[in-house]
């Protein structure tokens, strides 16, 4: 049996040349927390975490690790639920009585839930090099091309209308058919005026998305699509405030006849369901870097093909592509930042980044993930302890 022997977890940032802002908050860095599992025959596995704060999440990993080492490490379904049954009360669970730690308080529920994602994944790295197969071949896919689009267009102080239009139309000359604009943080009529900058300067063929990032109440949201239907959407992404639920999505999906894109939030493959079933959302972006991990992912894109919506994950394409391999019949497509100068925290992290052809994002063959870490980057960028 491979059995799990230990765990690490490596911070890293890079430094954004100046700030931006989505809708919703501030950015000042790429960042990433690079989990590492190995087991006691030699295997290493590597898993992603996106999001913060990254100690705590770092914390829980460690934490995790003490309740995980020694199980089996090709039993990543146990143990998924092992860790994952930690998050809820159990007869005994307060005193401790089964070995185990207490329940996780629920303050803390975002900070494990993303700890048991690069676990998780790392895992599934493992469970392939194990087998000497990539993810996706283990799953029963094949290697193929992988629609992409590429997102953009966050704020930045003095930017103008056209400088997100030419930021935008370089995604397109660099091969993209695709792009995604940030939206939001300005005023109904700024926030047209902005995106009709944008269509002009790509073009109408190019596939246009809107990353809202919850600027909306459903009001404002109505007659913000309203006001940007004539510039050909292609979704509204996170259109409506953290706080709204499926009912309010489906009074604005049938208020418009934009498609909704949603999920990139969501802990769970629950809360995932609803707002399929109950919300009317037609493109599903579960990230499983930032939650719940790459066990979970695969329910999601189960339950997305059995209600006709398509699985359209947030970020990290070199682990969402073999999702997407692995459940042809109901993926839109991975999302990628475009080149090294764009995305330097993916292109420098990985010795070999996903190759782009024509709008498209190429896999290897490599066992597992595929995915050979340059450590000299990682100790360049590292954070923290």
């Amino acid at each position: 049996m491979t059995r799990i022997a230990s765990f690490a977890t490596h911070m890293i940032s890079v430094p954004r040349p100046q700030p931006v802002w989505t809708a919703h908050e501030e950015s000042k860095a790429w960042s990433v927390i690079l989990t590492e599992v190995r087991t006691d025959d030699g295997l290493v596995g590597y898993g992603e975490i996106h999001g913060a704060p990254m100690k705590r999440i770092c914390e829980w990993v460690r934490r995790f690790g003490e309740v995980a080492n020694g199980l089996d490490a090709l039993a990543n379904v146990a143990v998924w639920q092992k860790l994952f049954a930690l998050t809820s009360p159990r007869p005994g669970g307060i005193e401790g009585r089964d070995g185990l730690p207490p329940p996780i308080p629920r303050g803390e529920r975002p900070q494990a839930m993303a700890a048991l994602a690069g676990i998780d994944i790392a895992l599934w790295d493992i469970k392939g090099k194990a087998a000497g197969l990539p993810v996706y071949r283990l799953l029963g896919g094949e290697s193929r091309p992988i629609f992409t689009y590429a997102t953009g267009g966050y704020y930045r102080p003095d930017a103008a209308d056209a400088d997100y239009g030419r930021e935008l139309a370089q995604f397109i000359e660099f091969g993209y058919r695709a792009v995604k604009l940030k939206t939001g943080a300005g005023s109904l009529a700024a926030e047209a005026e902005r995106i009709g900058a944008v269509r002009r300067a790509i073009g109408d063929t190019p596939l246009l998305m809107l990353d809202m990032n919850a600027a909306y109440d459903l009001p404002d949201c109505i007659e913000f699509a309203k006001a940007v239907e004539p510039h050909k959407i292609f979704w509204l992404e996170e259109p409506l405030h953290w706080y709204l639920q499926p009912a309010d999505f489906a009074r604005l999906a049938a208020a418009t006849s934009i498609p909704l894109a949603h999920g990139e939030r969501e802990l769970t493959r629950f809360s995932i369901r609803d707002f399929i079933v109950q919300g009317g959302i037609r493109y599903v972006q579960f990230d499983a870097t930032r939650s719940a991990g790459f066990t979970e992912a695969l329910r999601i894109a189960q339950l997305a093909e059995q209600h006709g919506a398509m699985l359209a994950p947030h970020t990290a394409p070199e682990i969402h592509g073999h999702l997407c391999l692995a459940a042809p019949r109901c993926v839109f497509g991975v999302e990628s930042h475009g080149g090294p100068e764009a995305d330097p925290l993916g292109y420098g992290l990985f010795r070999e980044h996903p190759a782009l052809r024509d709008g498209h994002v190429h896999l290897g063959g490599q066992p597992g993930f595929g995915l050979e870490i340059d450590w000299a980057f990682v100790d360049r960028y590292r954070r923290g302890p």
